[in-house]
């Protein structure tokens, strides 16, 4: 896979395997599930490649079968405004799709990732046509709503142990990612990028949530012992900075 090129020219057919970590295809009817299947691509994204950008015309419906993705923006002073990270098994930008309007976000991949596409006319052919999908869509309208609300008060909050802890519950929401366990593959600089916050001080917020028995730090990500306790995100003051986590 050549490097130069764009991850437009570099997209595919999805194999079997990728076809079956795409959560909604099983709410379709059969010949439901068919046009979108034959419409479906996929594309392999490098770290730092845009999948969406800001003001570009409304394309694709995007998903992600493998990786991490992030959402963000510009605000008027400059700075980046993160909105969310993606998952796996994650979709996002159905309010976009359905308005058929300009992208208002920039989704870029944190790592190597694959993300699916299904095109915005077979999206609303099957608005029209099934009553499952339309469902789905507007499960997953409802839970971004809430999503998008715990983040603005998230940001408001100054301990950073909360803002990470909410952050990581983000993750684990069963409508928007229905393929996560309790095991998230994610590093201190991908989360310090999601959460707004320096590497340094996500590494102290880890090391005081696996005190408190919420996570446990292992090889390459971390495990959620106690979900309700980082969605609550009641927790002591940070214990003295100690390198707990491994570096990623």
């Amino acid at each position: 896979m050549s490097q130069d090129l764009s991850l437009h020219q570099r997209r595919r057919e999805p194999t079997p395997e990728e076809m079956r970590n795409i959560p909604w295809l099983n709410v379709l009817q059969p010949h439901e599930r068919a046009r979108a299947e034959a419409a479906l691509l996929v594309g392999d994204a490098l770290p730092g490649d845009y999948v969406c950008r800001v003001g570009r015309p409304v394309t694709y419906w995007f998903g992600l079968v493998e990786g991490l993705l992030k959402i963000h923006a510009d605000n008027a002073q400059g700075q980046t405004v993160t909105f969310t990270g993606v998952p796996p098994g994650g979709w996002v930008g159905e309010g976009t799709v359905v308005k058929r309007e300009p992208y208002r976000y920039n989704m870029q991949a944190l790592r190597k990732s694959v993300v699916a596409g299904l095109p915005s006319d077979t999206f609303h052919w099957l608005l029209d046509h099934s009553l499952t999908f339309n469902r789905f869509v507007l499960d997953q309208l409802n839970e971004r709503l809430g999503q998008f609300i715990a983040a603005r008060e998230n940001d408001r909050m100054g301990s950073p142990e909360v803002r990470v802890a909410r952050s990581l519950a983000a993750f684990f929401n069963p409508v928007l990612y229905p393929g996560m366990a309790q095991v998230l593959r994610i590093t201190q600089q991908e989360l310090a990028y999601l959460v707004g916050l320096s590497r340094q001080r996500v590494n102290e917020a880890l090391a005081n949530l696996q005190e408190q028995g919420a996570i446990r730090i292992e090889y390459g990500g971390l495990r959620v012992l106690d979900l309700a306790a980082l969605r609550n995100a009641q927790f002591r003051a940070a214990a003295p900075a100690g390198s707990l986590v491994a570096s990623g």
